[in-house]
């Protein structure tokens, strides 16, 4: 794959990725932010199945009617209301699901799309989920061959009090 360099700041190519955690979903505002900002730009919204979770479907897959299709609609429907909803029409988006070792997925994604920016929450949903994620951020930060924007839940508040003056 030839890699093509793009001017400082022309962010053509967002991928935003979430574990639909509240982190993510606040880290979100980032991702829209930069591809409002970024007429023309493609914003990707992903989402990785871990394998462990993948392979526990795929051994009830027969056994339970159309669970797939449910764990599936399931997905699309918070993706739609936590994300698309807040999507302007002038945003160009596209939505992966990919099945995987998350950071590995984050990365091939991110190398076959020569994505730009990377942006993530800092924190996953639980505390089992704080320390993976948490490990998947740094693997990140450590690894991704572009620009990496990490958003810590923390930010929620200090911009609150911003907002409030206080």
């Amino acid at each position: 794959m030839t890699e093509t360099i793009r001017d400082t700041g022309a962010y053509e190519r967002i991928l935003f990725c979430t574990d639909f955690s509240e982190n993510a979903e606040f880290a979100f505002d980032y991702a829209l932010d930069a591809s409002v900002r970024r007429p023309g730009s493609i914003l990707y919204i992903f989402h990785v199945i871990p394998e462990p979770d993948a392979q526990f479907w795929k051994t009830y897959i027969y056994e339970v009617e159309d669970v797939d299709q449910k764990a599936k609609r399931d997905i699309d429907e918070h993706i739609q209301e936590a994300y698309l909803a807040r999507t302007p029409a002038s945003v160009n988006i596209e939505v992966v699901i990919r099945v995987g070792k998350d950071w590995e997925a984050i990365l091939q994604f991110a190398e076959e799309k020569a994505v730009d920016l990377i942006v993530m929450g800092r924190h996953g949903r639980s505390s089992l989920g704080k320390v993976l994620f948490g490990n998947v951020t740094e693997k990140i930060c450590r690894k991704a061959q572009c620009a990496v924007l990490i958003v810590p839940l923390s930010m929620k508040e200090r911009k609150k009090q911003a907002q409030d003056g206080t």
